[in-house]
């Protein structure tokens, strides 16, 4: 746990360190972006270029007693980008006052882009627009030896967190290039990627092709040989976040970008019919596309949606993006998408290609998912599942679940699923194609977790933990009552974690007990046949067949959540009283000149 906040704690750091310096110069948060990521991705191929070089040096053999010097080619080997010095981290923080920073870091970025293929012409080289001042700082910033200390892939992980981070400042953008971490983890759960070819036609910042890595690295393969990554994204400066984003991760993948990535008119990679795996969060309700030029780039199987008779553009997109999804895979091929809640009981055309869809009996699982799940947006979505090889009992079936009351809120603008809250949707799912083995392993790994305690002692102990440190504290002296404060804090925080994990178990072992028996839950999953879906109009909306519990159970201490929004709105007072008392100052100064 310790670990967990340290790195919470990094990150945070980190982000309003270099946010500061951003509010201190005239730079806005889309010139800002790009070359912040730039430092963190260098940044952490330096950290993996002294790894390696550690590692090679081992074993290195000598000739006439000297070592021979490691080699690019012996860090292609083990999949970490060879840095010349002059594009290595430490040479740059150690530049002397005199030399011009801005130009020592654009070289630096050209230097690794000699290494890589997959990165030229993506890295910003435009540093000069900084005050080397500045430069310096960010440099210093991202130095910090705790990166190092921690282990795993945490600069990876802090690069995501500035990428969610800009995409909440970058507020232009929409958040297009950024698909929030549990929906994306939701996606590649029920997916369960393995080896092959996946295609992502929105690519945006790369997010589905991370965590894919993760899955499969996490199986004991090695990605990179399981699995081919396509992707499509029209915006160029998204396209360049995937690149690096895929490389901060150390993933090979071919990104399309620009006007020929315009997966309305154009199958850049001719994928049609021979993908293993897609899965994207494609931009929803787009308009204005043009017809004829959609319906000659084919992967159309059930034809065009709705098209305006005077204007001969497609006035909803959603149907072609799921066309798309559903055209690109092979015989036994998967697919795991976003989108509009709407286009679950969207009508005319829409409704037409829904049906010839559904009757496919390829679509395998659909969820609904509540609001404010996108760090930009509030809407609520729905995730769709495609499966051209279902197991023979399933064929003609589809596997509802609405998980809009299910999810753990963040902060007033942000909700998400926790780790274990994934895990038991993906077990719903598991239980449903006929793996009860892998629910076990679940209830397994909960019970290692919990070390045999049962939900009522870890309330006890939680209750305890809060009594212990209001001791603690209070016999503390000045001097001491902060770090006091910091570790009763960890012990609290410890033992809310175990609570939580707990709740999880209790919420999934209440509905299909301890070996795993699936069964329809009311307000939550049911597998529908496609005569039930026929009889619906072919809605694929889940709350139409799951049908509404008498008590929403949302996994969410109501008392706790009480608490948590008279603090957030107490301190909303607090700064609004502030904000009041600076306007008034500001007046009676006005009035008094």
């Amino acid at each position: 746990m310790a670990d967990k906040l340290n790195i919470r704690k990094l990150e945070a750091d980190l982000w309003e360190s270099a946010d500061l310096l951003r509010a201190g110069s005239k730079l806005t948060s889309s010139q800002y972006c790009m070359p912040v990521l730039a430092l963190l991705f260098l940044r952490y191929a330096y950290s993996r270029f002294k790894m390696v070089e550690a590692e090679l040096q081992k074993n290195r053999p000598s000739r006439g007693g000297r070592m021979m010097p490691v080699e690019a080619s012996d860090f292609a080997a083990k999949s970490a980008l060879f840095l010349p010095r002059e594009a290595q981290f430490d040479y740059l923080v150690n530049l002397p006052d005199d030399q011009p920073l801005g130009e020592a870091v654009n070289h630096a970025m050209a230097l690794v882009e000699e290494q890589s293929e997959q990165l030229m012409g993506i890295l910003p080289k435009s540093y000069t627009m900084f005050s080397d001042e500045l430069l310096r700082e960010l440099l210093r910033i991202f130095n910090n030896k705790t990166l190092d200390e921690i282990g795993g892939d945490v600069i990876g992980r802090i690069y995501e967190y500035f990428l969610s981070k800009f995409a909440k400042a970058v507020a232009s953008d929409d958040g297009v290039f950024f698909t929030p971490k549990s929906l994306v983890k939701m996606l590649v759960n029920v997916l369960e990627p393995s080896q092959g070819v996946m295609l992502d036609p929105a690519c945006g910042s790369g997010g589905m092709f991370v965590q894919t890595g993760d899955f499969v690295n996490a199986g004991g393969m090695n990605v990179n040989t399981q699995m081919t990554f396509f992707g499509q994204e029209k915006v160029e400066y998204n396209a360049q976040l995937c690149l690096m984003n895929m490389a901060v991760h150390g993933l090979n993948g071919r990104i399309v970008s620009g006007d020929e990535a315009n997966t309305f008119y154009h199958d850049a990679h001719n994928l049609a019919g021979r993908c293993d795996y897609v899965i994207a969060n494609p931009p929803f309700n787009v308009d204005k596309v043009k017809a004829e030029s959609a319906a000659a780039a084919g992967r159309l199987p059930f034809g065009l949606p709705g098209v305006n008779a005077k204007t001969k553009e497609v006035g909803n997109a959603n149907y072609l993006w799921i066309s798309y999804f559903y055209a690109y895979l092979n015989d036994h091929g998967r697919a795991g998408f976003v989108m509009a809640s709407s286009a679950t009981d969207s009508a005319n055309k829409d409704r037409d290609i829904r049906e010839k869809l559904v009757l496919t009996g390829d679509v395998d699982v659909m969820v609904s998912v509540g609001n404010n799940f996108f760090y930009t947006l509030s809407l609520p979505c729905s995730l769709w599942f495609f499966d051209k090889a279902k197991r023979l009992e399933n064929k003609n079936r589809v596997l509802f679940i609405d998980a809009r009351n299910y999810y753990t809120v963040v902060d007033r603008t942000l909700n998400e699923w926790t780790e274990w809250q994934l895990r038991n949707l993906q077990a719903i799912v598991h239980l449903y194609r006929g793996e009860q083995e892998k629910y076990r392993t679940l209830i397994a790994d909960y019970d290692a977790a919990l070390a045999g305690k049962t939900l009522q002692q870890c309330e006890a102990e939680l209750a305890a933990a809060k009594q212990a440190a209001k001791d603690a504290i209070a016999a503390a002296d000045r001097k001491s009552k902060k770090q006091t404060e910091r570790e009763q804090n960890e012990l609290i925080a410890d033992a809310e974690d175990l609570l939580e994990t707990a709740r999880q178990r209790e919420w999934l072992t209440s509905k299909f007990g301890t070996e795993g028996e699936y069964q329809d839950v009311l307000g939550l999953c049911k597998i529908a046949t496609l005569d039930e879906i026929g009889e619906k109009n072919y809605s694929l909306t889940p709350g139409a067949y799951v049908g509404v519990a008498e008590a929403a159970d949302d996994g969410i201490d109501f008392h706790q959540r009480m608490n948590e929004i008279h603090a957030e709105l107490s301190q909303l007072n607090q700064e609004a009283n502030n904000l009041m008392s600076e306007i008034m100052k500001e007046w009676n100064n006005l009035n008094t000149k």
